[in-house]
C-alpha cells in the first residue's frame, strides 16, 4: 500500500529568473536562441525570451517530493500549454487521483503562472506515475571508539616523514 493516497495534494512555487534560464541552458546544452538571445527572441511569436519547458516540469518534481513517503518518479506525460517568461512565478500542483497498484499512484500535474493579482494561466499539464513507499533510512554506522585504526583519507595530505640522523 502506498504512503501517499488518493486525494492527497502537494505544491511548489518558484520564480523563474534569467539566471535560472541561462544556468539550465549551460547545464543541459540547450542554447536555443528563444531561451538565451534577447534580440532573436523579441522577433518570435513569444515577443521575448522564454524559459525551457523542463524548468517548469522541474517544479512539478519539487511538488511530488512533498507528497507523503519516499516518492519515486516513474513516468510523466506533459503538455506545454503556454510560455513562461523570465520573472514569471510558477506554481506546480500534484493531485493524487488513482492508486494503480504495486505502491504506484497516478498524479495529475499542473503548473500555472500568476499570483493573487493575476488570473492564473496554465502553462503545463499532464499525468505522472509515481511510487510512494515508506521512508526506510539505513541504520547508522556504529561510532568508532577510537581504539580502531581509521583508514587514511585519500584526499588528505600525506604525513611528513622524519629523519633521525
Amino acid at each position: 500500500m502506498p504512503v501517499a493516497s488518493v486525494g492527497d495534494t502537494a505544491g511548489a512555487t518558484k520564480t523563474i529568473t534569467r539566471t535560472d534560464i541561462e544556468a539550465y541552458a549551460d547545464l543541459v546544452g540547450d542554447t536555443n536562441p528563444i531561451h538565451v538571445d534577447d534580440d532573436y527572441a523579441e522577433a518570435t511569436m513569444f515577443d521575448g525570451r522564454v524559459a525551457h519547458g523542463m524548468l517548469s516540469a522541474g517544479v512539478v518534481s519539487a511538488a511530488l517530493a512533498d507528497l507523503a513517503g519516499d516518492v519515486v518518479y516513474l513516468s510523466q506525460d506533459l503538455q506545454f500549454e503556454a510560455p513562461v517568461h523570465p520573472g514569471d512565478t510558477v506554481t506546480a500542483t500534484a493531485d493524487v487521483v488513482e492508486d494503480v497498484g504495486n505502491d504506484q499512484l497516478r498524479v495529475q500535474t499542473t503548473v500555472v503562472t500568476g499570483d493573487d493579482t493575476d488570473e492564473p494561466t496554465t502553462v503545463l499539464s499532464g499525468d505522472a506515475i509515481v511510487m510512494s513507499v515508506p521512508h526506510d533510512p539505513q541504520p547508522a554506522e556504529p561510532e568508532s571508539t577510537g581504539s580502531e585504526s581509521e583508514p587514511a583519507d585519500s584526499e588528505s595530505e600525506p604525513e611528513a616523514e622524519t629523519c633521525d640522523d
